[in-house]
């Protein structure tokens, strides 16, 4: 959250205010972006020109406020706002998709000065006492729908939690502790980033690393051209460090690498770079932030912006899915440990061994390669399938249109139209897929987009619009296509069902329509949804077709397939639930982190905690992100997933019927609706934890699919 004094205005012309709709593209907000018209000083001279807009155009409505002129109605307020914010909103979008796709060109410097000035103009609003009261009196008073009440409430809850209401002291204080939290993250970033950066060493010995990935070894050589004799360097990367763990032979080796790895940022390193105490004063400054805003702690605060709701409900569902995962937990590991025994391994497995014969136990259980699988993933054939998938489930159809007739940013990006079944045009999107290195962004936890180009608005007579970036490998040749990884399936459906919820969108206001105001926890129902369908036989038949021989995979092959996605899956939630608690108890406990650590530690893991792991101290998305308190949310998602999936297996309707439902509730009411009616619109009751438990394979289904013969 963000607080800026409300006693003075500060103007920040753009470099060239009269920039105009015909000398900069950016400003030509009612048609689709052109790209090809667009670089980084058009957009940072049009976002100061529609930020001035949109600042000149608030000042006004607290003028109409204050005189008083006409009653304040949700129209003449909130639809003025919604109206007002619309231009902007969408150059934005095209911004922000530059960023992902031109890296090279908008780089991050650029954009983060850009988005700063955006951002600075957005916050005004949440700062203006006249509109405040003006919304508190609507939302009183007016006889507002569920959208309505929806759009005003968001603004209200983020203008409180900006400190509109506090007293002058108070805000001063408040504005005083979001600079220090954010003094403190910063500080614990860098020191995250130094400390990683720090630990390299050398591999000589080929012997060591013969069956690493080709992937793997490029990432390590030294020399790119001689990746396959080294020397390879170890490096504590995400990329290389996940992937290491997995194919390294060397139980030492393994062990240092991990240790190195859960020590970073802490007095193991140096003192210089531990985040020890950084942990606890950004922890106390969140708790500040909290009680001046009237919340017990920040785990109380948090909970106003999730579908959750409190921290009790929480807590109950990673209770309720902890005690099957426990079971199922304690026997992947006492089967891991006695297959790795069968191999000659003749110590008690450690956390850093897990990786590594999991990989080996789950080759010798499912009889398949992921190479061997790629081929029947040929990205065309893939994409086809999920558009005629979309098409039946949801009473749709996709438009391809030809390459010239829309302005993209590369000759690999295509367009659709989304048009209704009654022949009603909906939406559009851009789907970038392959990789280009150097230009494309590409993040340690995200190799993928789904992003919001424009949002539904009536009052801006505009209709959604989103881009998918991927970073596929290119074609090689027309012979050879590009072929998918399993993983990458799941990847690109996920994203295409967050794209939906944006494209299908009904709700007429654009703080509200798409994924625009959804629950943090709530958010990802849709990417979760999209992706349970790769684990039903019918739809791996449907969209895997090997590229040479056009046979779809064979019914053993696709049955080890949904098999191997559920091996350890046990493992893996324990791992999920410990972080979730852990995340919980340090934003509403006062003890210090190292002792609810160890408290934490041994209730949800299979081994001792090793005397150098502090990994609380290098978790960034917990301390230093946007996820503390709702690191929950990805469980929160899946659950619901699991669960809205499990209707099309259970109910008397035909998939399509069901399909439509869920279309009319999840993709189109959006965040004009609270996710828990919204779900209890389409289900019938309150969310439960026993799908995503079948899901995992953690306890049996007690319905037979129909989904499997449609």
């Amino acid at each position: 959250m963000h607080f800026r004094p409300r006693t003075t205005y500060v103007v920040l012309l753009p470099e060239n205010p009269l920039d105009t709709e015909e000398d900069n593209a950016l400003l030509r907000t009612e048609s689709l972006p052109q790209f090809d018209q667009l670089n980084v000083e058009k957009c940072w001279t049009g976002i100061g020109k529609l930020a001035l807009d949109y600042e000149s155009g608030v000042w006004e409505l607290e003028d109409e406020i204050k005189d008083q002129r006409e009653p304040a109605t949700f129209d003449n307020i909130v639809g003025k706002l919604d109206q007002l914010e619309a231009p902007m909103n969408t150059a934005w979008g095209a911004i922000k998709t530059l960023y992902t796709v031109q890296n090279n060109v908008m780089n991050s410097s650029s954009y983060l000065k850009i988005h700063e000035r955006a951002r600075k103009a957005r916050v005004h609003k949440f700062q203006s006492r006249p509109i405040y009261d003006a919304c508190k009196n609507i939302y009183s008073t007016s006889d507002l729908d569920e959208a309505q009440r929806r759009v005003v409430r968001k603004f209200l809850l983020e203008a409180r939690l900006n400190g509109i209401e506090l007293p002058h002291e108070k805000a001063t204080a408040f504005s005083a502790t979001l600079r220090k939290l954010e003094h403190e993250k910063s500080n614990f970033k860098k020191k995250v980033i130094e400390s990683t950066n720090r630990f390299s060493y050398n591999l000589q010995d080929p012997s060591v690393v013969r069956d690493f990935p080709e992937s793997l070894l490029k990432s390590m050589a030294v020399e790119g051209a001689d990746f396959k004799r080294g020397p390879w360097t170890v490096t504590l990367q995400p990329h290389v460090y996940n992937s290491f763990l997995e194919h390294c032979p060397l139980t030492e080796v393994r062990r240092n690498t991990y240790r190195a790895f859960n020590m970073r940022a802490s007095n193991h390193i140096s003192h210089e770079l531990s985040n020890s105490v950084h942990i606890e004063d950004i922890r106390s400054l969140r708790k500040d932030q909290a009680q001046l805003l009237g919340y017990e702690n920040f785990g109380q605060m948090s909970m106003e912006t999730k579908m959750a709701g409190s921290v009790e409900n929480v807590m109950s569902m990673i209770t309720s899915l902890f005690a099957k995962a426990k079971k199922s937990q304690e026997k992947e590991i006492s089967s891991l440990q006695d297959f790795a025994e069968s191999r000659g391994f003749d110590l008690q497995l450690e956390a850093w061994d897990i990786d590594y014969w999991r990989r080996k136990q789950k080759r010798q259980l499912f009889n398949f390669e992921e190479q061997q699988l790629r081929e029947y993933f040929p990205l065309e054939h893939v994409l086809v399938s999920l558009l005629e998938m979309c098409s039946e489930l949801f009473g749709i159809s996709f438009e391809e249109i030809k390459e010239g007739e829309v302005s993209t940013w590369h000759p690999d990006v295509r367009f659709f139209n989304i048009i209704d079944n009654c022949g009603e045009y909906l939406a559009s999107f851009y789907i970038d897929p392959y990789q280009r290195p150097g230009e494309k962004l590409r993040t340690q936890q995200d190799s993928a987009w789904s992003l919001c180009l424009r949002s539904r608005s009536l009052a801006a007579h505009a209709l959604p619009v989103s881009s998918l970036v991927f970073n596929f490998t290119p074609p090689t040749s027309p012979e050879q296509p590009t072929l998918l990884t399993f993983g990458e399936v799941s990847l690109l459906f996920r994203k295409f069902g967050s794209a939906l919820q944006h494209l299908l969108t009904t709700v007429p206001y654009g703080e509200a329509s798409g994924v625009t105001n959804i629950e943090w926890d709530a958010v990802e129902l849709c990417s979760h949804f999209m992706q349970n369908w790769l684990y039903e036989p019918a739809t791996l038949q449907r969209v895997s077709r090997h590229y040479e021989s056009g046979l779809p995979l064979s019914g053993s092959s696709i049955q080890e397939l949904i098999a191997s996605h559920k091996h350890m899956a046990g493992y893996d939630l324990c791992s999920e639930l410990y972080l979730a608690h852990l995340d919980i108890e340090l934003h509403t406990r006062n003890e210090f982190w190292l002792d609810i650590t160890r408290e934490l530690w041994p209730t949800y893991r299979p081994f001792v905690l090793d005397k150098y792991d502090v990994h609380p101290c290098s978790n960034m998305s917990i301390m230093a992100d946007v996820w503390a308190a709702a690191y929950y949310s990805n469980l929160w998602s899946r659950m619901l997933a699991a669960d809205v999936f499990q209707a099309f297996k259970e109910s008397n309707e035909s998939v399509s019927e069901v399909g439509v439902r869920f279309r009319s509730t999840f993709l189109s009411l959006g965040g004009g609706c609270h996710p828990s009616e919204v779900f209890r619109a389409f289900r019938g009751r309150d969310p439960s934890p026993e799908a995503l438990h079948q899901l995992c394979g953690l306890s049996q289904r007690k319905h037979h699919s129909h989904t499997e013969s449609s």
